[in-house]
This record gives C-alpha cells, sequence and structure tokens, in this order.
C-alpha cells in the first residue's frame, strides 16, 4: 500500500467511526473483552429463566426482592475489595469468585442432580441475577476509569459491539452445545470466557491511555496504587452528590417501565401461547430480533446521535420512546405492539442509552467509578425492578387497563427525560472544567510506580 492510500485510510476513520489510529487496539481490546462477558452471560441466561418460571410469575415477583437484598449485601463486600486491592487484582477476585462458584454449581448438577429442587434453582435465580449485574458493572466501571469523556462519548457505542456480538454468539453457543454436552457442561464453558475476560482486562490496563490533549482528561494513577477509602462510600456518595444521584433517579425510572413492560410482555404471551416451546418461541424471535437492532443502532447511530446532540439528548430518546410506545398500546392493545414496543425500548436501551449512560462516569473520581457504581448499578437496579415488578402486580389486581396504565407511565418517562436532559448538561459542565478532581482522593504512596 502507497503512502498516499495508507493516508486516506487513516482519514476515513474519524469519518466512518470517530475512531483515532491509535484508538483502534484499546478499543479492539474493550470490544473483546465486553464480547467474553456477554458470551458468558447469555450461556447461562436460558438456565436461569428456566428455573426461575418454576413456581410462577409471582415467584419471579419474590426473585427479584431476593435479587434486590443480594445486591445490597454484596456492594460492602464489594467496597472492601476495592479499597484493598489493585484494581486488576479485585477485579481478577470478582470475576474469579463467579468461575469458583461456576464450578461449584457444575458439581451440583453433576454429582447430585436429584438434589436440584426449586429451592435450590431459586438460589440460582438470584446468584446468576447478582453475577449478571457485578460482571457488567465491573466492566463498564474500569472503561469509564480507563477512557476519558470524550473517549467515552466516541467510542463506548463501537466497544458496545462486542458486547452486543457475545449476545448473539451466546444463545447460539447453547443451542450448539446444550444436547450434546448437557445443560451442566454449560456452566463451565461460561466460566472458561470469564477467564479470557480477566485476561483482556489485563491486556487493556497494560495499554497506555490515550489523552490526546484532553483538557479534562484525568491523570491516571498507577496500577499499584489501590483506590483506598472504606467499604461504603459507594453509598454515600450517591446521597452526597447530586449528579451520582441524579443517575441513579434516572436508572431507577428506567428500571421500573422496563420492568413494567417486561411483565405486560410476560402477561401476554402467556395469553397467546399455552405451551411453554410456544412461549419459548416467541420470546426468543422477540430476542433475537431486538440484538439485531441493537447491533444496527451501535454501528450506525449511536456514536453520531451522541457527537451531535449530546448525551442529554441520547439519554432522553428512550423515555420519548417509552410514551410513544404505551400511546400506541392503549390505542391498539395487540400483541404485535407490545413486541414492537418491548423490542424498541430495549434495543435503544442497549444500542443508545447504555453507551450514553457510561459516559456520565468517565468525568467522577476513581472511588465513585468503581465504588458508586456498583451500588447504582446493582442495588438501585434491582430495586427499580422490584418496584417495577410489585407496581405492575397491583395495578393488575386493580385491574387497570392499559389506557388507565398510561396515567402513571407518562408521567415517570417525563421526569426520566428531564433527567437525562439534565445529566448530560451537567456531564459537559464537569468534562469542560480547566482541571479535574483526582480520581483517588488519598496521596499517592511514596515510590509509587508511574502513571500508566
Amino acid at each position: 500500500m502507497n503512502p498516499s492510500t495508507s493516508r486516506r485510510h487513516r482519514n476515513l476513520l474519524p469519518i466512518l467511526a470517530n475512531l483515532r489510529q491509535e484508538e483502534i487496539r484499546p478499543v479492539l481490546i474493550a470490544a473483546l473483552f465486553f464480547f467474553c462477558v456477554l458470551t458468558a452471560l447469555m450461556l447461562l441466561r436460558p438456565a436461569r429463566d428456566a428455573l426461575g418460571m418454576q413456581r410462577g410469575i409471582e415467584g419471579i415477583r419474590w426473585l427479584f426482592i431476593g435479587t434486590a437484598l443480594a445486591t445490597l449485601a454484596v456492594n460492602p463486600i464489594f467496597g472492601w475489595l476495592v479499597s484493598r486491592l489493585r484494581r486488576l487484582e479485585f477485579i481478577g477476585a470478582t470475576y474469579g469468585f463467579f468461575v469458583l462458584s461456576l464450578v461449584g454449581f457444575w458439581a451440583l448438577l453433576t454429582i447430585a442432580p436429584d438434589a436440584v429442587g426449586q429451592g435450590s434453582g431459586q438460589v440460582f435465580y438470584v446468584w446468576s441475577s447478582v453475577f449478571n449485574l457485578f460482571v457488567t458493572m465491573v466492566f463498564w466501571a474500569l472503561m469509564a476509569d480507563r477512557f476519558s469523556s470524550d473517549q467515552g462519548e466516541r467510542l463506548f457505542a463501537l466497544i458496545s459491539v462486542g458486547g452486543t456480538l457475545g449476545a448473539i454468539f451466546g444463545p447460539w453457543l447453547t443451542a450448539r452445545l446444550a444436547e450434546p454436552l448437557g445443560t451442566p457442561s454449560l456452566l463451565l464453558i461460561s466460566g472458561g470466557f470469564l477467564l479470557l475476560a480477566i485476561a483482556t482486562a489485563w491486556l487493556l490496563v497494560r495499554s497506555a491511555p490515550d489523552r490526546h490533549g484532553e483538557a479534562s482528561a484525568p491523570a491516571f494513577p498507577a496500577e499499584e496504587e489501590r483506590v483506598g477509602g472504606s467499604a461504603w462510600e459507594g453509598l454515600r456518595a450517591v446521597f452526597r452528590s447530586g449528579y451520582l444521584t441524579a443517575i441513579a433517579g434516572y436508572i431507577m425510572l428506567m428500571t421500573v417501565l422496563a420492568t413494567v413492560i417486561y411483565f405486560t410482555r410476560l402477561q401476554m404471551v402467556a395469553a397467546v401461547a399455552d405451551s411453554t416451546d410456544a412461549r419459548a418461541a416467541i420470546l426468543g424471535s422477540i430476542d433475537m430480533w431486538t440484538q439485531v437492532a441493537v447491533l444496527v443502532l451501535q454501528l450506525t447511530l449511536t456514536g453520531k446521535i451522541i457527537k451531535r446532540f449530546g448525551l442529554g439528548v441520547a439519554l432522553a430518546i428512550l423515555p420519548a420512546v417509552t410514551i410513544l410506545g404505551f400511546i400506541g398500546l392503549a390505542i391498539y392493545g395487540s400483541f404485535l405492539v407490545l413486541i414492537l414496543l418491548e423490542a424498541t425500548s430495549r434495543a435503544v436501551q442497549r444500542g443508545i442509552t447504555r453507551p450514553a449512560r457510561e459516559a456520565l462516569f468517565t468525568v467522577v473520581d476513581r472511588e465513585e467509578k468503581f465504588k458508586a457504581k456498583a451500588f447504582t448499578d446493582t442495588f438501585i437496579y434491582r430495586a427499580g425492578d422490584v418496584l417495577g415488578a410489585q407496581t405492575e402486580g397491583v395495578l393488575g389486581r386493580l385491574g387497570l387497563t392499559l389506557g388507565g396504565l398510561i396515567s402513571l407511565v407518562v408521567p415517570l418517562a417525563l421526569a426520566w427525560a428531564a433527567l437525562g436532559l439534565w445529566l448530560g448538561r451537567a456531564q459537559m459542565r464537569r468534562a469542560e472544567r480547566p482541571t479535574s478532581e483526582p480520581l483517588v482522593r488519598h496521596t499517592a504512596p511514596a515510590g509509587a510506580a508511574a502513571p500508566l
């Protein structure tokens, strides 16, 4: 390739993907990291959902409560690890714990399959739900720590493509391996992908950070330096900072309304399909087309929307979609409209809202990235699930129609959109500060290694 051709190809990168030449390697590593994480999660999802449905929809509502309580209990333990271990050490410890747990469940299913009943199935459901939240939270916390604010807005949608491919590859792998190897073996394969995730995290941390002269880019502390602080600092930080409180409120409203949609779908699926196989086919079709839509959004629109309109508009798109979807559902009330609403909502949430929401954490200090984020992305997220599930159940028992549901959904979605717009402006103000807050609050020890 002659120099002029090579130069033209380099010049295409910012136009096609908002990607600079020197960012290609860390972005590819991060995308591979997310691919491994989502593949591991999606390998477990069929087993989790099957075990969770053993006691019906009302049983799932109670499992949501158990999951929320479990995430609250685990948060101080995770905060303790973050305070006392180096970054790669607590990432490895978190993922390693889940790998060992998977080996334990595999041993139980292999050695004593008759001991697996409703009780142990519910334990697995709660454990896998906690697993789902923590492994993705750790991934995104590292992304917020590794990339600057400008890079987060430009690159997180591209990095998310790796996760979407993993979310597609995981179910495909399950379909191919479940019968010849058996369901217990899928747990070991999931653990193998988590070990690969640890390796890619190591590669990402070892690659030099890209600052590109950004005025607000924080100074990256040495990998040998611990974050420090107390185990409960994440919870206190969320309620001490208006910015973090707004993020928690945004997540709470998002999960409440998403859970209302989720249970509305379960009710409609139960009404139109009698057999488990028919329901599984319907739900599988929704998942497949949702992932395709997510991939299209991530590859084409997300980065451009954030770059052109900012994080606030990107965060407000999902509430707007929710309002329009519920209005359409109230007018037509058909199962097809519900499928379209949920598929669109999930596609926008994963393809646009999630990358934008994670970019909000690029402008907070390091302790908040890992501890406060852990609290908002696990307990607040699951608390929203619980509130949404119980609200939908109460409304159903009261006989509230879809039309009446709008009187609840629309005001909540408007508040949700307003929070998204405010967060976009607040993030911009923080990113434009001439000097940023340090990523760690304590002084580095003497003789600490040079920054990454």
